[in-house]
């Protein structure tokens, strides 16, 4: 089976069910969205939804796809910063009773904490503060910590480290590795279009992107991005919410469906459906087999609060996964 390196930002999620959708007005928060604030700002939309519901997780877009992939039996590793903080312990050990192996760079400064308020049409917004999370640079990577991997796996937000994300990919390819990109937030890719433009052109073998990102990458609805993406890349995917999904390698085209759920809160629903995704692509499966798990992984994780399943889910999911796996293959 194909092992897994993942490079992100290492964040603690402080998730938060809002009543209203005045909260993000208030803090001038677009609802889908994806924030970066400072420490002071992180601490006045910690007191202003104080009074509302919240529970804490690691998490981190790459961080929750390395931990769905070493939780489905994916071999999987983790590069990140944190600082020497008990949240940063937090963190690290989450991944470790994962079996992610971690090479965790920690810093002075606090660990980066990611306020996800989550309206009642279960959307998630985000005010994150990156903390020590920001401080990977380039100079961090360890070539030698990339050995016996097979993929790597980069989160979009990355893109304000262009120098890291180029690094990361330059290590890759000299080893024999695929690339593989989430395109993060449509904010994200609207102010860094350039910049996704040509590490995606330069160096990506597989590209995930929602709706949203997708047209903010290419200025045309799902359907038509999807053979724009796949036209610089080997595999792109492109995730249309409850209409499920598109695959494209090449000529071939791929739809995915979803599987019947309550959606809770869409926290982790792209970095799950990565997860699932890439644990298929691992173990060799077709493209669909690989969009279908993807999808299971997805749909479970939006009947729960927050990116992290509790284990009795995580006992379902990979029961779920491994009688479609046998099924498929009998």
């Amino acid at each position: 089976m194909k092992k897994i390196l993942g490079i992100g930002n290492a964040l603690v999620d402080v998730m938060t069910l809002i009543d209203n959708y005045e909260v993000l007005n208030k803090f001038n928060l677009p609802k889908g969205s994806m924030q970066l604030v400072d420490d002071k700002k992180s601490a006045q939309v910690k007191h202003g939804t104080k009074n509302f519901k919240r529970s804490l997780a690691s998490g981190g877009s790459a961080a929750n796809t390395i931990y769905g992939v070493s939780m489905l039996g994916a071999p999987a590793g983790f590069i990140g910063s944190i600082g020497k903080d008990e949240t940063g312990d937090f963190f690290e050990n989450d991944l470790k009773k994962a079996g992610v192996k971690t090479f965790l760079h920690r810093r002075n400064t606090m660990t980066g904490t990611a306020v996800a308020l989550i309206t009642p049409d279960s959307e998630r917004t985000f005010a994150t503060h990156l903390g020590a999370a920001v401080e990977l640079n380039a100079d961090d990577l360890n070539p030698a910590e990339f050995d016996g991997f097979n993929i790597l796996y980069l989160e979009g937000y990355l893109i304000y480290n262009k120098p890291l994300v180029i690094e990361a990919c330059k290590i890759a390819k000299k080893k024999y590795m695929k690339v593989a990109i989430d395109l993060a937030s449509f904010n994200v890719v609207e102010t860094n279009l350039e910049a996704f433009r040509e590490v995606i052109g330069e160096y990506a073998d597989i590209v995930f992107a929602n709706e949203e990102e997708a047209k903010a990458f290419t200025g045309h609805g799902p359907k038509r991005s999807l053979g724009i993406i796949s036209k610089l890349c080997e595999i792109a995917v492109v995730k249309i919410g409850k209409k499920g999904s598109w695959i494209k390698r090449g000529d071939e085209v791929i739809k995915v469906g979803v599987p019947p759920v309550k959606p809770v809160d869409t926290t982790g629903a792209g970095d799950l459906y990565a997860s699932g995704f890439l644990y298929g692509y691992a173990r060799n499966l077709d493209l669909e087999k690989c969009g279908i798990i993807g999808a299971l992984m997805a749909g479970n994780v939006i009947e729960t609060i927050g990116a992290r399943m509790d284990q009795k889910r995580w006992i379902k999911v990979q029961k779920e996964i491994k009688q479609f796996i046998n099924t498929k293959d009998s």
